[in-house]
């Protein structure tokens, strides 16, 4: 993290030339910054370039506090922590505040007392912008407490009276006084929390114990919900609604190649695993996320996307542990397991109760389908169909290494160019394997070979 600056009382502070900006103003000229320096805004954030982040820059350019809508796992609790890298890298506060009050206009009893006693020599503290965004979120059982504060009973036991505003702990929100507040889930607020969420933020003041404090924070609100849950009557409150400057929709990556990107910068993979394998994935996510028996309601997270190559990856480590390959790179063999370890990711509709397995199974093997005709649809394939013109057979499974395979199908006439076709540039056993299980698979689910299953073998055959 680089060095702060040096001002260490308000007197050097205003030597140095220091500028107090209110957040809002803050993120705008940050902001207005790195698109004409053509920096990067939201580092890290996939898919979203010509759609959401275009209102998502002008919510902020217009000092709106906004709400994103969206299914699960589409990526909103990530934007929202990418704001809070617009923020001023370093900013002066009052030393020890705990609501972070700027030294030139503190607003709470203690900082307002000491900047009159102290004077010019109010001593100085800075925070990183990291340390200026906080986040909730919203549960049932959260309380005004939580977000708001609550008389702090030490406080009160030292000889404060309780209607003293320092007896006051101060909750989530008033300490993220200065920077970035976020609510994930705002509808699942109880109402009586909305309305003292809406007090602070709309009223500016605090109501705690019979008592209220006016406190004008300076706080960017950022929320996201479920477009159900925020659109249904009765689950948020219409002021807090109409609080938001800005809603913005979120939505899956619209492409293909964009979830494979979300997959390879997510993922963490233990072995290697061939991009045709990443974008029959990538395509399996997005035929569960389109099919009538999955709950559009509720979504399909890109995190299902992220946990199955992990799995896949994991499932070719495996292999080599237990078998002493010296390279692990995932094959089609990897692919089956994925689908009992994601089934509670996805929530099916009560019609297909009993048959979530099988639709998943079905999914699965409709993505590998798609990725062949696209990958090899066009390939010539005769040199590894000849190899079952004498009736031959061949066995493979997921304990089955990378050499034995290759050993029992033997040389494959234009094996290059399958792996060409395939993006595989290595000559490792194990790309050759990967590229080889592929087609023998493609070829099975486009009819032109059998395919018998016994447990985690699977024998293929004219």
């Amino acid at each position: 993290m680089p060095s702060q600056p040096r001002a260490a009382t308000l007197g050097e502070l205003l030597d140095s030339g220091h500028v107090h900006r209110p957040v809002k103003a803050e993120l705008r000229a940050n902001l207005l910054s790195r698109l004409k320096s053509g920096e990067s805004r939201f580092p890290g954030i996939i898919g979203f370039d010509e759609t959401v982040l275009p209102h998502v820059e002008r919510a902020l350019l217009a000092g709106h506090d906004l709400v994103l809508l969206g299914e699960r796992g589409q990526g909103k609790t990530r934007l929202i922590r990418t704001i809070a890298g617009l923020l001023d890298e370093w900013t002066p506060v009052v030393a020890g505040c705990e609501i972070n009050d700027h030294p030139y206009a503190p607003v709470c009893v203690r900082c307002v007392r000491l900047k009159e006693e102290a004077g010019m020599d109010l001593p100085v503290w800075w925070r990183h912008r990291d340390e200026r965004y906080a986040e909730k979120l919203a549960t049932p059982d959260t309380s005004v407490g939580d977000l708001i504060g609550d008389v702090d009973p030490i406080k009160v036991a030292q000889g404060r009276t309780l209607g003293d505003p320092e007896t006051v702990h101060y909750g989530l929100v008033p300490r993220a006084n200065r920077g970035i507040f976020a609510v994930n889930e705002l509808p699942d607020l109880a109402e009586r929390i909305q309305v003292a969420l809406l007090n602070v933020l709309e009223e500016r003041d605090v109501q705690i114990r019979g008592y209220q404090l006016r406190l004008p924070l300076d706080v960017l609100l950022v929320a996201s919900a479920n477009p159900e849950d925020y659109t249904n009557r009765g689950r948020i409150i219409t002021p807090l609604k109409d609080r938001f400057g800005a809603e913005v929709r979120t939505h899956y990556p619209l492409d293909l190649d964009l979830e494979v990107d979300l997959i390879l910068q997510e993922a963490e993979l233990a072995a290697e695993v061939p991009r045709h394998l990443l974008e029959t994935l990538a395509r399996f996510t997005r035929f569960v996320r389109d099919s009538k028996a999955v709950d559009a309601r509720s979504g399909v997270s890109a995190r299902f996307a992220i946990a199955a190559a992990e799995t896949v990856a994991a499932g070719a480590m495996r292999r080599a542990a237990l078998t002493g390959e010296e390279t692990a790179v995932a094959r089609v063999a990897d692919l089956p397991a994925i689908v009992p370890s994601l089934m509670g990711k996805v929530e099916f509709e009560v019609s297909e109760e009993g048959r979530e397995q099988e639709v998943m199974e079905h999914l699965l093997r409709r993505a590998i389908a798609e990725t062949f005709r696209r990958t090899l649809g066009g390939a010539d394939l005769s040199g590894l169909l000849d190899r079952f013109d004498a009736g031959e057979t061949v066995d493979t499974g997921e304990l089955v290494t990378a050499g034995d395979l290759l050993t029992r199908l033997g040389p494959v006439r234009g094996l290059a160019k399958i792996m060409a076709a395939l993006d595989l540039a290595g000559d490792s056993p194990g790309q050759a394997a990967a590229a080889v299980e592929f087609a023998l698979e493609g070829l099975y689910l486009t009819r032109r070979l059998s395919k018998d299953v016994s447990g985690d073998e699977a024998t293929y055959r004219l």
